[in-house]
Parts: C-alpha cells; sequence; structure tokens
C-alpha cells in the first residue's frame, strides 16, 4: 500500500522550515567610537578659608571672617549670587604628633575650622584675576579648578553621529576582507561615555591673568556598538 503524496510533502516541507528556523542569522557585531574637541566655555573654581585657634570659638570666628571677606570680594567682582555657592563647613579638634613621646593621643591642642565656596565663571579670562582676588582677600585654600561646556548637547550628537559612522566603516571593511556583503543593522546600543573631558594638549597661558591659566580644550566622546547582518 502507497502513502499519500501530499502528507509526505507537507512533512518535507515543514522539515525544511525547521532546520531553516534553527539557522542562525549571519552577523557581524562592531565597535565605533566617536570624539569631538572644543574650547571650554565656562570654570568652576572652589576656594576657601582654614583658621586654628586654642578654641572651637575662636577658629570658627576666625574662619566666618576670612570667609566674610572672601564673599565680598566676590561680589566686588560682579559675580552673581546664583554662582557662588558653599560646599562645605567644618570644625575639628587638633591632636597631637602621636610619634612624640610622653603624649596623650587623645589631648586636644586646639582645633581648625574651614569652609569652602564653589564659583563658577563664564568668562574664562576673569578665572586668573578672581583667583588672585580671592587669595588677596584671605582664601588660603585653592583646591580645585575645572573647565567645562555650558551646554554639550550638540557636541554629543556629533561625536554619536561619528562612532556610528566608524563603526559602519570597520563593518565594511571586515565585510570585503571576507567577501560578503553587509545587510541591514539589527541593533545598536550605546555605551556610556559622553562628558567633557580634558585634553592633554592645552592651549597657551592667558598673558591677562593673573594668575596663568591654561584652559586647554574638552573632549567628548560616545561609543555604538552595532550588530549588522550579512547577506
Amino acid at each position: 500500500m502507497t502513502r499519500p503524496l501530499i502528507p509526505l510533502l507537507l512533512s518535507a516541507m515543514l522539515m525544511a522550515g525547521a532546520a531553516a528556523a534553527d539557522t542562525p542569522q549571519r552577523s557581524i557585531t562592531v565597535t565605533g567610537e566617536g570624539r569631538v574637541a572644543a574650547a571650554p566655555d565656562m570654570a568652576r573654581l572652589q576656594a576657601g578659608a582654614v583658621a586654628r585657634a586654642d578654641t572651637a570659638e575662636g577658629a570658627l570666628a576666625a574662619m566666618s571672617d576670612m570667609m566674610a571677606a572672601v564673599l565680598e570680594a566676590l561680589k566686588a567682582e560682579g559675580i552673581a549670587p546664583e554662582k557662588i555657592q558653599t560646599q562645605s563647613l567644618g570644625l575639628m579638634p587638633l591632636r597631637p604628633n602621636r610619634n612624640d613621646p610622653g603624649v596623650d593621643p587623645l589631648a586636644v591642642i586646639g582645633f581648625e575650622a574651614r569652609s569652602e565656596v564653589a564659583v563658577e565663571l563664564t568668562d574664562l579670562a576673569r578665572v586668573g584675576p578672581v583667583i588672585d582676588t580671592l587669595v588677596k582677600a584671605g582664601a588660603n585654600d585653592i583646591s580645585r579648578l575645572s573647565f567645562d561646556i555650558a551646554d554639550p548637547a550638540g557636541l554629543r550628537d556629533a561625536a554619536r553621529k561619528a562612532a556610528v559612522a566608524d563603526a559602519l566603516a570597520s563593518a565594511k571593511l571586515y565585510a570585503d576582507a571576507a567577501g560578503v556583503e553587509l545587510g541591514e543593522v539589527l541593533s545598536l546600543s550605546e555605551q556610556g561615555g559622553g562628558m567633557p573631558r580634558p585634553e592633554m594638549a592645552g592651549r597657551a597661558l592667558m598673558a591677562d591673568a593673573a594668575v596663568p591659566v591654561a584652559e586647554g580644550e574638552l573632549q567628548v566622546t560616545a561609543r555604538v556598538t552595532l550588530v549588522i547582518a550579512l547577506d
């Protein structure tokens, strides 16, 4: 007795479909990086005052007088109040050197008070003069100076486009070398990064600044990973 032809054909088609479904999509995975450099247009400066005295009250009063002079100097420079923010305020006991013989390491020999403000400047030519003004006003703790870009969104977008172009160029190179054709992009993902960071090569020192400052350049980076089908 012969088996019907149609069930055999259907069975063969189902087996072929299952085999095709088990065949993985050929693809290539590449990573691209884009970098865009630009001069900073703003600076952040952290400065403050540190005072020591025999008593906590004395240390705090001395530091407060110094910081009042610092804030007044910033006001005289025309810096808007919203661009000045207190970052820290501390009071701590001072203790003797533990290595000194015959001393009580837990004894209190005085107090140290400190405070710090962050100042945002949008005119980079004023960074050096402002530092000079702060020191003359009594600031004895200049802890940090950093440069930034106020609105980096456009630079980030340019870096992302450059990263995608870099990834596509790499994929094309690999495909040509392997003798295959690129198909559609199956997936695209971004890998962190994007924030401005300083470039090693700085620009010339600012000649008109009381304190020489090199602002350099900032670099915005983007990294993407593409998965591209192979035809």
